[in-house]
């Protein structure tokens, strides 16, 4: 009698990590760094350039203008570049404007080097992660676009608190000829490492936007805006939250930052391998998370130790969201995936700006405390629109079936 077994079985044999991603990470990194570096020099610049603290302020905003309106627009103008080639240019931009940035003589000089670095930012996250998508398995796909943005979160927690004591002692310029070293060593390991991919046929740019303004794919670039007016609506004002109601002295706020950020790195990669397993309902499972811990917050915002701890899983809910909204935007444009997860960037600087603005008429009409309750409102409405277009889209599945 034969006992040979019909199907051999092979052990299975685990993929290499692609190398090329954290070239992609080093990428997203320098970006983040740069984004949010210059609010703890604002004292600094203001100084030198002998501009007032709120024109300074300025330059936060022309950041986030320039990658809301900016970024679909460059996608669209390089679409024909190969997706390699184009990553290696926004990051010769990058290491430019930052390099202005550094030898800036006024005050307009410095606005343009913000606003050129802003055009690479959505532009290279979109690119990077249709990239970094390519680079696995169609299942693995979420995760590796968390593994790419982790840069983003990890240069909150280490970036930003560096480049602001480099500011500190050697000069706000020093600041920024960092993150243009960072930018250099971001592209050597792009032209070593990020292979050339095959790059889909291009559509043409009325095809692309056509794709775009589907309205399921414009539902979920609202959801990722309401997601992010909820998450900045409590954040921008975290500091006098914590000073004045939690009683931190102001020191101390910078280390509630940082666990902050930890919160955030870990969530964003939890939040990838939750999109990878089950995408539409890891998302609305973690809304509803970020819904229930800013309700949460309202009440333990009172005290210190329960704020922190409330805090820190704010940031793992919140940006565990990231990855897979990602990947769901880039799925929803399958004619035009840059352009849609650029896009994905500019809505949710566009959620960044509102954000900061219904908080601050929050806290004129209703006070600081009433924060937590209304972020809560605002992400349960993102939750609400979510789950409706969830309910459809099985019920249009079940019917086809």
């Amino acid at each position: 009698m034969n006992t040979t077994p019909l199907i051999s079985e092979k052990p299975a044999v685990k993929e290499p990590f692609p190398v090329a991603l954290l070239s992609l990470t080093v990428g997203s990194f320098a970006i983040g760094m740069t984004e949010f570096v210059i609010m703890g020099l604002l004292p600094n610049v203001a100084d030198d350039l002998h501009v007032s603290i709120s024109s300074a302020g300025q330059l936060i905003t022309a950041y986030a203008m320039g990658v809301a309106i900016g970024a679909p627009i460059l996608t669209l103008l390089t679409q024909r570049i190969p997706q390699k080639g184009l990553l290696c240019l926004l990051m010769i931009l990058f290491i430019l404007g930052n390099g202005i940035s550094v030898f800036a003589p006024t005050y307009a000089v410095l606005m343009a080097a913000r606003i050129l670095t802003a055009l690479t930012h959505g532009t290279f996250f979109g690119v990077g992660a249709v990239i970094a998508a390519g680079l696995v398995r169609p299942e693995k796909r979420a995760g590796a676009v968390s593994i790419m943005m982790a840069g983003l979160t990890i240069a909150n927690i280490v970036g930003v608190p560096l480049g602001t004591f480099i500011g500190q002692q050697l000069g706000w310029r020093a600041s920024f000829g960092a993150i243009a070293l960072m930018g250099v060593i971001a592209l050597g390991g792009i032209l070593l490492f990020v292979p050339h991919l095959r790059q889909e046929q291009q559509s043409g740019v009325a095809q692309q936007i056509r794709a775009l303004l589907r309205p399921k794919l414009l539902l979920f670039l609202l959801i990722g805006a309401l997601g992010n007016t909820s998450l900045f609506a409590v954040f921008t004002y975290i500091a006098p939250l914590l000073q004045q109601i939690s009683g931190f002295a102001e020191h101390s706020v910078t280390w509630i930052l940082v666990i902050f950020g930890c919160g955030v790195t870990l969530g964003n990669m939890i939040g990838g391998r939750l999109a990878d397993w089950k995408l539409m309902p890891s998302l609305l499972g973690l809304y509803l998370m970020v819904a229930v811990i800013l309700g949460v917050l309202t009440f333990t915002i009172q005290s210190p130790v329960l704020a922190v701890i409330t805090i820190f899983f704010w940031g793992v809910a919140s940006f565990g969201v990231m990855p897979g909204l990602q990947v769901r935007i880039m799925n929803l444009a399958q004619a035009a995936p840059a352009l849609a997860s650029t896009s994905s960037h500019s809505a949710g600087n566009f959620g960044n700006a509102a954000g900061a603005f219904i908080g601050g008429l929050v806290i004129t009409h209703m006070g600081l405390a009433s924060l937590p309750w209304v972020g809560a409102a605002i992400v349960t409405l993102a939750l609400i629109i979510g789950a409706i277009s969830y309910a459809q889209e099985r019920k249009q599945g079940n019917g086809a079936a």
